[in-house]
């Protein structure tokens, strides 16, 4: 086991011995700081603000969140582990400056000759050059994350903004069926109320007709049976012609007969129609959802394409009825 420089094992901004609690962060350049300092250096700026390294003065992108320097946080539970600072623990008078990739550990440049001959070294500058091309990757990664999130977001917005327009016209157009449907009944009720009102009025005139012919019929019945109980002989024989006559009159029912003929027999009814029920999308309308898969368009998640890719449709269809009852005739 062993321990890295002293000068590699300090933070460059408050020269304080790196911990594992210091948690070390590394900037885009390569070099590291403690997460102290840098929050101190970042300040008031925002994520996509420029900033300058504390040590090499290179400016480069704030990100969101600068990552972890794992390799460095390994080395210090080591130290701690071991419970040294700066020399090797094979090696007392040897310093840390290599780190060996097959044992992941810091050694000294004897344990490389000895104990981990053949394997794979990587000395600081190697190591820095490879957290500054995985914080570029990284960086890289970040704005195309942004740049999906951005699409995700426009789309999220058209589709609601669509949504929105659709369901205004659904609702228009069910309302203007719904004020067809109140007019129809409105007219259909005042027709009826017009049929009524005609109709009484004939009934009516011909009923006066015909009390008022009843009324005579019934004077007369009165009247000849009071004289034939309590006239005399010359009383009957000077009306019988006059009542005759006027019998003959009150038998007469043409006119009472054509009236009725005229008036004859009103069928109301009414005929529902069965067009909006068995096919109601013919007149509210149909809806259609459709989703189209963008084939052409290849992220870098492959894993996470490989994975969703089985499950995209490249259309999918969806109707949905909206049934509203209609009185028609």
């Amino acid at each position: 086991m062993a321990t890295a420089k002293a000068s590699s094992v300090e933070c460059p901004v408050c020269k304080v011995v790196y911990s594992v609690d210091s948690d070390p962060r590394v900037l885009p350049c390569g070099h590291t700081c403690c997460f102290t300092c840098i929050e101190t250096l970042v300040g008031n700026r925002l994520p996509g603000q420029s900033l300058p390294c504390p040590c090499c003065r290179q400016e480069f992108i704030l990100p969101r969140e600068l990552p972890k320097n794992y390799q460095f946080m390994d080395i210090l539970e080591m130290m701690n582990a071991s419970g040294l600072v700066v020399n090797c623990d094979q090696h007392a008078d040897r310093q840390i400056e290599i780190y060996c990739t097959d044992c992941k550990m810091a050694i000294c440049t004897m344990c490389a000759l000895k104990s981990h001959k053949e394997h794979t070294f990587s000395d600081s500058d190697d190591l820095r050059e490879q957290m500054a091309n995985d914080v570029e990757n990284i960086t890289s990664g970040i704005d195309k994350c942004r740049a999906i999130l951005q699409s995700v977001d426009k789309e999220e917005k058209d589709f609601i903004d669509k949504l929105e327009i659709t369901e205004d016209e659904v609702y228009m157009k069910a309302e203007q069926l719904k004020q067809m449907i109140d007019d129809l009944r409105e007219k259909l009720v005042n027709k009826l109320q017009s049929v009524k009102q005609k109709r009484i009025k004939e009934i009516e005139s011909l009923r006066e007709e015909i009390v008022r012919q009843l009324s005579s019929m019934e004077s007369y019945k009165k009247y000849v049976d009071e004289m034939r109980q309590e006239g005399t002989a010359c009383d009957i024989a000077r009306a019988a012609s006059g009542l005759h006559d006027r019998a003959d009159e009150l038998l007469i029912f043409d006119a009472i007969e054509c009236t009725l003929a005229d008036l004859g027999h009103v069928d109301v009814t009414f005929t529902s129609s069965n067009y909006v029920i068995n096919d109601v999308n013919k007149t509210l309308g149909r809806l259609r959802v459709s989703v189209s898969k963008t084939g052409d368009t290849q992220y870098s998640f492959t894993r996470l394409a490989q994975h969703c890719r089985p499950h995209y449709h490249n259309i999918v269809q969806a109707q949905y009825i909206i049934l509203y009852y209609k009185i028609t005739y």
